[in-house]
């Protein structure tokens, strides 16, 4: 199967307990959340952390839509309650417009072994 793979950026709060909190909620995400993503066609994510800088990378397959998944996501009460939770610990980035959170990056080199 073929796939396409997504990268963002998002900050979290310089607060080193906030910080620790936000790490423990994602060491038992709700099920709910996980069946989300699954079900949006997003086949493995993956969150990295350095300082308070987050890095998602996610692979997604061909029938994946953003605007599908936005939808879905703004009709689902359990994600919307999650997301209210991690945004407790979360800040945009300062080039992020009023309403985004997790901001696409863009890929400028790719290594072809």
């Amino acid at each position: 199967m073929k796939t396409h793979r997504h990268c963002f950026a998002l900050d979290l709060i310089n607060d080193d307990e906030l910080i620790s909190a936000y790490k423990k909620h994602h060491e038992n995400v709700w099920p709910e959340i996980v069946e989300s993503i699954t079900d949006s066609g997003i086949l493995n994510l993956e969150i990295y952390l350095v300082e308070n800088r987050l890095f998602m990378i996610m692979d997604v397959n061909y029938s994946f839509s953003f605007d599908k998944k936005n939808e879905n996501d703004a009709n689902n009460p359990t994600v919307q309650e999650w997301e209210s939770l991690m945004w407790k610990y979360q800040q945009a980035l300062p080039t992020a417009k009023e309403d985004e959170k997790w901001l696409l990056m863009e890929k400028i080199y790719h290594l072809k072994a």
